[in-house]
């Protein structure tokens, strides 16, 4: 079993990135539990807290908002976002 790390926070998580990513969590055991995981973080540039699959998918929520998810085209850069898991999976 490895350890995953939490990057893009310091020594403390504010309030609406603790929210945020309690919401990821949740969003990650109701729909995608046993997912591999690939990485955990905090991105300050876009104030998304997200947990990164290792099938390509993101779940994050910008600043404690409702979970979004999210398929970055690995070609293009374009970024889709998805309101619920079922349809994003479904692109992967």
């Amino acid at each position: 079993m490895k350890n995953i790390p939490i990057y893009g926070v310091e020594n403390c998580i504010a309030a609406c990135e603790a929210v945020g990513l309690s919401k990821c969590f949740a969003a990650y055991a109701d729909n995608c539990a046993g997912e591999d995981i690939n990485t955990i973080g905090f991105n300050p540039n876009s104030g998304y807290t997200y947990i990164a699959l290792e099938n390509g998918l993101q779940i994050c929520s910008m600043l404690g908002r409702e979970v979004e998810y999210l398929i970055t085209d690995s070609n293009t850069g374009e970024e889709t976002f998805f309101d619920s898991y079922e349809e994003a999976i479904e692109v992967i």
